[in-house]
């Protein structure tokens, strides 16, 4: 099934889940902020959030530095 990830398609398992889409983009979860369908997701909830045909995520990592 095709999903839109930071505003490009991607095509995704039907049983995925928002915590194997990071396992898969090679993203530690406890790195990066997920919006799902235009809303915060918390950490807690990727590995079962399953995803669905058009669902958009918008993935943020986080960078330190200094």
């Amino acid at each position: 099934m095709i999903i839109i990830a930071n505003g490009r398609p991607r095509e995704v398992l039907a049983d995925s889940t928002v915590g194997s889409l990071l396992e898969t983009l090679h993203l530690p979860p406890e790195q990066v902020v997920v919006e799902h369908n235009g809303e915060p997701l918390q950490r807690s909830r990727f590995a079962n959030t399953r995803l669905a045909p058009n669902d958009r995520l918008e993935i943020a990592q986080m960078v330190g530095g200094g």
